[in-house]
């Protein structure tokens, strides 16, 4: 078995990779079938999935069976300014794996976002609901959905939300610096969604990758919380003493239009390979005891 992981180097790449050569993460044992497995680990600057040729003949070199694709420009405000390179990665990148997945009959997964939605439903998002983005970001990841649908038969869509992991920037390891740093800070609590451990997220991709319950999924923790609450939970088990306030998205305007309920219900994960997503507070209690231990949630 050999399998290609793009955009190796972020939160949730590494993770797969890890867990691929380890055979194991923090729910279990990987797969049978991909214990042995071969992994290929690519990132920028050696491999970017917006160059359709490089792409492709990397690809047809290296044959994988299952390609995971990670790579994304990933950053919300960014993709406002930025369009064209927010369209070239999210949108063509993805149509460029697919293209080249489906030339040698490998399995793709591509991994997309909860911004594919507007965030006026009532309830969390099922995979069939209507996509609707509010923003660059989101628009371009829908339509990078939309190529792999078109364009490789062989496809796992996962979306995903608030995602945080060990390697990289993201939401908790900003607002843990934060905190120390200033001591005082508020934090939007009219925006709501399903926090997610990245070490769950690449468990339950590495649980689909080698069937074939093709389609698109929905892979978020369990529960649902805002911003605020969830800064408050991890602070608190961070021991960390700072004073934290809610305020409102009109409060902290930014470039990009937030989805103001955006959780996701993994429907098609209970019907297929079984939904084990920890709910929010554990997965993030174990995640800032990781950090505790490492590093003494000091120096993130």
């Amino acid at each position: 078995m050999k399998i290609l992981v793009t955009g190796a180097e972020g939160q949730l790449g590494s993770e797969l990779v890890k867990m691929i050569q380890t055979g194991h993460g923090e729910l279990g044992r990987t797969p049978q079938e991909l214990r042995d497995a071969e992994v290929k680990a690519v990132d920028l600057p050696s491999f970017d999935i917006a160059d359709t040729i490089s792409v492709g003949k990397y690809v047809e070199e290296h044959r994988p069976d299952i390609i995971i694709n990670c790579a994304a420009y990933t950053n919300v405000d960014g993709c406002e300014s930025d369009r064209d390179i927010a369209f070239r990665v999210n949108a063509l990148g993805a149509r460029n794996i697919a293209v080249a997945a489906d030339s040698i009959g490998a399995a793709l997964v591509h991994i997309s976002t909860d911004y594919v939605f507007d965030g006026i439903s009532a309830r969390p998002y099922c995979e069939w609901d209507m996509c609707n983005p509010q923003n660059v970001y989101g628009y371009t990841k829908y339509l990078g959905e939309q190529y792999i649908r078109d364009f490789c038969d062989k496809y796992f869509i996962v979306r995903t939300a608030w995602l945080y992991g060990c390697t990289g920037r993201n939401f908790v390891k900003t607002i843990i610096r934060t905190a120390k740093e200033k001591g005082k800070l508020k934090v939007v609590d009219d925006q709501r969604g399903n926090p997610t451990n990245a070490a769950d997220l690449a468990h339950h991709i590495l649980k689909l990758a080698p069937t074939r319950e093709y389609g698109i999924y929905h892979c978020t923790a369990e529960g649902e919380c805002s911003w605020f609450e969830f800064a408050r939970e991890f602070l608190g088990l961070a021991e960390i003493n700072c004073e934290i306030e809610p305020c409102t998205t009109q409060d902290y305007p930014l470039p990009a239009k937030r989805p103001a309920y955006s959780a996701l219900e993994n429907r098609m994960l209970r019907c297929t390979v079984g939904d084990e997503m920890r709910h929010w507070r554990d997965a993030i209690a174990a995640f800032v005891s990781y950090l505790k231990k490492t590093n003494g949630v000091v120096n993130i």
